[in-house]
Parts: C-alpha cells; sequence; structure tokens
C-alpha cells in the first residue's frame, strides 16, 4: 500500500523491445538449419495459398539444393550469392535472407523468418541488410499474389510493384505473383 493507503498503481510502461538479432553470412555448413528453416516457413506462410501436396513434395531434397548453392563457385565475390542468417539468444538460425547478383541487379530470392518469430522485427533486420548489401544496384523479388502479408511487408519498406508474371511449382501447378523491387 502507498501512503494515502491505497495501493500503489501497477507499472504500464511496456518492456523495451529485443536486440535485433545477430547477423552474419552463411556458409555451407549452414546447409541443413536453412533447409529446415525453410520449408518450415514456407509450409507456415503458404498454407492455403499453395496446394499441400506441392509443399508436401518439397523436402528431402533441400538440404542438398542448399549445401550445393552455398558451396559453388560463383566466380568474382560480386557474382556471388550472399546468405544472410539471423540468430537471437543463441538458439540457432532464427531467419535468412538469400540475394542473387543477376546482371546489375540482385534478386532477393528468399527472405524467411522462423515461424512463430514473425512480428519480431527479424525480417526486417533482415531486409534492410539485404537491401544495404550491394549499395547502387536495384533489389528485385517475386511473391505470390495471394500473399498478402508478405506484399504488404514489402510494401511498408518501400517496395514498388513492378509488373505480374506466373510462379511455377513442380507437378505443374501455377499461381499468379507479382515482381517488386527498390531502385
Amino acid at each position: 500500500m502507498c501512503e494515502a493507503g491505497r495501493m500503489a498503481a501497477p507499472d504500464r510502461t511496456p518492456p523495451p523491445p529485443p536486440p535485433p538479432p545477430a547477423l552474419r553470412e552463411g556458409t555451407a555448413a549452414d546447409a541443413a538449419d536453412v533447409a529446415r528453416l525453410y520449408l518450415a516457413s514456407r509450409r507456415s506462410a503458404y498454407a492455403g495459398l499453395v496446394p499441400a501436396g506441392v509443399l508436401d513434395a518439397e523436402g528431402p531434397e533441400q538440404e542438398l539444393l542448399w549445401a550445393l548453392r552455398l558451396d559453388a563457385d560463383y566466380g568474382t565475390p560480386a557474382d556471388t550469392p550472399v546468405l544472410l542468417l539471423a540468430e537471437r539468444d543463441g538458439a540457432g538460425v532464427d531467419g535468412f535472407a538469400y540475394l542473387v547478383p543477376d546482371g546489375g541487379e540482385v534478386r532477393l530470392e528468399q527472405l524467411h523468418v522462423r515461424p512463430g518469430r514473425t512480428g519480431a522485427g527479424i525480417g526486417t533486420h533482415l531486409l534492410r541488410a539485404a537491401l544495404e548489401r550491394f549499395p547502387g544496384a536495384p533489389v528485385r523479388l517475386e511473391v505470390l499474389a495471394a500473399n498478402r502479408r508478405a506484399i504488404a511487408f514489402y510494401e511498408r519498406h518501400g517496395a514498388h510493384r513492378l509488373g505480374r508474371g506466373t510462379a511455377h511449382f513442380p507437378g505443374g501447378t501455377q499461381l499468379p505473383q507479382y515482381a517488386y523491387g527498390w531502385n
């Protein structure tokens, strides 16, 4: 009780935001962690947007595909893809961005955050680092037209719709997609 005989009001100060995740470049040694996060993120983000059978077909080969991507010799550093990993609390990889230089542009081919950790600023931190990674180069990406959450995220961070196309999935599934980018 306080001096006047009343209870003190509870502290309503919001807790401070968590520190940003540590970023580092990934290597072939990270292929298994990246493959698991990639699959979990796609299954979560694409549920209801992509037929379940398409998502279920992805899997066994992902670790090998990521190992090959991350171990390949692309020539010069300017032509070499970059994998940025976000880690927090020593609990492993919470997110990643995969950037591919492509003739003066950079493709943001993947941006994934561990399900359950979305909304914590990890994707924003990764996206900002990705956009800063190749200064002066236009950055492009493709996003499913039905993926409103991802579209809102990219638009909130300054991306502009550049066009539309079709995403092709194994088994013949085709879905509308948009091209987005930053100049």
